[in-house]
């Protein structure tokens, strides 16, 4: 999904209402902010996992990944730059990497063997066309590199670092470096079959 930035996780209800059959969502970098309990919540209610970024806005660095399972429980919570954390759910091996951290530090792990899936939370998105094209290729290489479907998506717009300039972008390549979607300008959020790689563009909500 690709929200706007907002105090609370209505956006993020809204679209769990929205598709009930889902098994995850994947959100932006920071979004949550520190609604953690209340994401915990809602991963409960609608049976799904739930996999993005958060702040702590007291502290430094404030930014952070997080990963909740079916059960309401936080699975992955590491800061942002820092190793590369997984975690098993569904049978499916999944990690992190946030924002320009695909551009700094790619995968950091000494465990980088069987991974199935990456996401890819995004801040305001890109500020230009070069940089757009930089970040798709490099997500490509990723996803060749290690064999793993990687999966991004941004905030609606630059709210989040309080940019007037800002293209939105969401994607999937899959684990042999080829695309299965790249969105560009469109904040429709998309529900991708991970095992057809079939995608539909949902509702927007924003």
């Amino acid at each position: 999904m690709q929200p706007k930035l907002e105090k609370a996780i209505v956006q993020l209800e809204r679209e769990l209402q929205s598709n009930p059959h889902v098994d995850a969502v994947i959100f932006p970098e920071g979004y949550l902010n520190e609604n953690v309990k209340e994401a915990c919540t809602l991963a409960v209610k609608y049976g799904v996992v739930l996999i993005g970024g958060y702040r702590r806005l007291h502290e430094k660095p404030k930014d952070r990944v997080i990963m909740i399972n079916r059960q309401g429980e936080i699975v992955i919570d590491r800061i942002k730059y820092s190793d590369t954390a997984f975690a098993v759910e569904d049978g499916l091996k999944i990690g992190h990497i946030l924002c320009d951290e695909l551009m700094v530090q790619g995968l950091k792990s000494q465990d980088l063997v069987g991974i199935d899936l990456i996401a890819h939370p995004i801040g305001v998105g890109m500020f230009s066309e070069e940089q757009f094209e930089e970040w798709i290729s490099e997500a490509r290489k990723v996803a060749a590199e290690y064999r793993t479907m990687i999966i991004g998506a941004s905030h609606a717009d630059g709210s989040f670092r309080n940019s007037d300039v800002s293209i939105p972008i969401a994607y999937c390549i899959g684990n042999d470096g080829e695309e299965i979607f790249v969105s560009k300008n469109n904040v429709q959020s998309v529900v991708l079959d991970t095992v057809s790689k079939s995608v539909v563009l949902a509702q927007s909500i924003c």
